[in-house]
């Protein structure tokens, strides 16, 4: 039997294209997306490639404001859209906007069954406030099922008491299909890339914001730890931007020898290209709840080094299969974890090719499997 589904989420994210588009074409949901605000331009600079939506949706009107490291959405008009779309299920991303509360009341006095779809894990350093866990256990208790990207999230929702039951996996997913085959061109003429992007002949790469949380700091004392013979054949290369990147660059340019370089930010049909060419992705992030990055490497071929923080370790970076994985915090371990790769170029080939294959069970056919197994079961 068909049903209705509104997904309610934050902002129209180029990763969850495909994966909405997939989960419209099954023929058991009849899906509507509601996007709270079109994009977040003071943390993302994504182009949002609209004609690639295949699926019914809508962006509510919206006033964003940020308060000290607080990023505060309010939306109009949560209610109307969920009465005009009359939905049999309500699935939302996330418990941390006043549009979810809103939701998830609405869905309870209509008697709608209510999904979470959420990523926390027990790593993640935004949960440690007490009133922040009160609000959260209060959310929960509105929810009538859960659906998470993989086993850390899973793992998380058990220490609330929340029956296996009632929690469904959707395994966090994008275009696949995009990076790999990009990322084989690359590797074929690999001149353009290099030229344009300034990059070495070989290097470890980051993706994502410079900012502290995502470890960007440790990585670069980890590279300047490497044995000098390593760092005059392999450089590092950061490809975003962030509020650290001139703190970055000064502490590079005082490592010698080495290679920093820093592309700025790239969008998403550029990505694969920096991927391809380079020995190995590092994320040393501090606190994740997923790490869509490590999708994108391992759909490139590139073995992984990770901390055991992120979200996305549990079920992707298996430790001496599809990558390294080290403690947050500890630059030593991930110094020694690059230059283990750095020196065995049979072992980043067997990690990346068991990556890639690894990967291909977080597609977005997999996801909109979950997803409608989820709304279809409950």
């Amino acid at each position: 039997m068909r049903r209705r589904l509104v997904l309610i989420t934050e902002i129209i994210a180029p990763y969850r294209i495909p994966v909405f588009n997939a989960l419209a074409a099954r023929p058991e949901v009849d899906l509507h997306v509601i996007f709270l605000s079109e994009t977040d331009p003071s943390l993302r600079q994504w182009h949002v490639h609209t004609n690639e939506i295949r699926f019914s949706y809508e962006v509510l009107p919206s006033l964003r404001k940020r308060i000290g490291k607080y990023n505060v959405l309010l939306n109009r008009s949560v209610t109307r859209a969920l009465d005009r779309a009359r939905p049999e299920v309500v699935v939302c991303g996330g418990y941390n906007y006043v549009a979810s509360w809103q939701a998830a009341r609405w869905a309870k006095r209509h008697a709608i069954p209510f999904l979470l779809w959420t990523e926390s894990t027990g790593a993640d350093q935004r949960r440690q406030h007490f009133l922040v866990e009160k609000l959260k256990r209060s959310f929960f208790s509105l929810c009538t099922a859960f659906v998470v990207p993989g086993t850390s999230s899973r793992q998380y929702l058990h220490k609330f008491n929340i029956p296996d039951s009632t929690i469904f996996t959707a395994p966090n997913a994008m275009d696949l299909g995009l990076f790999a085959e990009t990322a084989n061109a690359a590797r074929v003429n690999p001149g353009a890339a290099r030229r344009d992007c300034s990059l070495p002949e070989r290097y470890f790469l980051n993706v994502g914001r410079l900012v502290a949380l995502k470890g960007v700091l440790e990585l670069l004392d980890a590279y300047s730890q490497l044995d000098p013979t390593i760092r005059i054949d392999v450089g590092l290369v950061f490809a975003g931007d962030g509020l650290l990147k001139d703190e970055l660059a000064r502490r590079a340019s005082k490592i010698n020898p080495g290679t920093v370089r820093f592309t700025g930010f790239l969008q998403k049909d550029r990505l694969p290209e920096i991927y391809a060419l380079a020995d190995a992705f590092v994320f040393p992030t501090l606190s994740d709840p997923w790490g869509f990055v490590v999708n994108e490497a391992m759909a490139c071929g590139l073995p992984v080094i990770a901390t055991d923080v992120a979200g996305c370790v549990a079920d992707l970076v298996q430790h001496g299969e599809t990558g390294l994985v080290v403690a947050a915090h500890d630059v030593a371990g991930l110094s020694s974890a690059m230059a283990k790769l750095a020196t065995d170029a049979p072992l980043r080939a067997r990690m990346g090719e068991h990556g890639a294959g690894r990967i291909q069970h977080f597609s977005p056919a997999a996801w909109a499997e979950g997803m409608a197994k989820a709304v279809t079961n409950i």
